[in-house]
């Protein structure tokens, strides 16, 4: 793959994996509407572990205490936040793993990634987290995240096994729903994203060992840092400014996205 491939696919992915606007809808659309090579599970999983290390280190402090928490769930207590707060990871992330693997198993998940399904996606969850957004209260914040609120949200998580409904976007709809503020709605999204990136990456990585060479892992390489730096950058921007700004450019995005991917199908 050439430098700028690896540039392209890694920042599309580290900008679209944390805004609501679906990285895997435009990565695609990519070899689809450009013509360009496919980029490869290899590179799949390598810009998936560059967004995983930039969310794990925006959010550090709270990784921190869910690790530490989970050496207490181990030992069967749930008597601190971080072992409460890693117990609701793991909660919200178990509907998502079993419906992936169903998926990935009966072959239902090649059969959605067409232009269409992600037309239809982006429009009809752009709008339902536009009424989220306008419509929830902002009553609830991070800290009061219950094992109920996060099986919701993890169950919203699964819709997102649907090329172009956005991981983020649909959590980020379950939160806003269930009464959480924008900020925090958004910081458990991102939270929730830790483990079922790892587990997609994981996933990914075992249907390639063996199969990458020394010219594949450089690539690899180079894309994982690009990714790294575009998550890290597109995080921190849209977590400061959902302090001022409402989701709905957002959805403005993917509503226009989504009437041009419509037009390209079905002409």
């Amino acid at each position: 793959m050439t430098l700028f491939h690896l540039f392209l696919v890694a920042v599309i992915q580290g900008i679209t994996e944390f805004l609501p606007i679906s990285s895997s809808g435009h990565l695609i659309l990519l070899p689809n509407l450009t013509g360009m090579e496919d980029q490869g599970l290899t590179i799949d999983v390598a810009v998936h572990v560059g967004t995983l290390f930039a969310v794990v280190l925006y959010f550090w402090s709270d990784v921190r205490e869910a690790m530490l928490g989970s050496m207490r769930l181990l030992r069967g207590k749930v008597d601190t936040k971080g072992a409460q707060l890693a117990l609701c990871l793991i909660v919200a992330t178990i509907p998502v793993v079993i419906a992936g693997l169903a998926m990935k198993l009966s072959g239902l998940e090649e059969a959605l990634r067409s232009t269409a399904v992600i037309g239809w996606t982006m429009i009809i969850f752009g709008i339902v987290l536009y009424f989220a957004d306008q419509k929830g209260p902002e009553a609830k914040t991070d800290q009061d995240w219950t094992l109920r609120d996060a099986l919701i949200m993890g169950l919203w998580q699964v819709i997102a096994l649907i090329p172009g409904t956005s991981r983020s976007g649909i959590t980020i709809t379950g939160g806003r729903m269930l009464g959480y503020t924008r900020t925090d709605a958004a910081k458990l999204s991102m939270l929730m994203s830790i483990p079922t990136i790892a587990m997609a990456g994981l996933l990914l990585g075992v249907d390639v060992i063996g199969s990458a060479d020394m010219q594949m892992a450089r690539d690899g390489a180079i894309a994982a840092a690009f990714a790294f730096v575009s998550a890290l950058l597109a995080l921190s921007l849209m977590m400061r400014l959902l302090k001022s700004v409402s989701y709905t450019p957002y959805v403005i995005y993917r509503l226009v996205f989504g009437v041009i991917l419509l037009a390209i199908a079905y002409t």
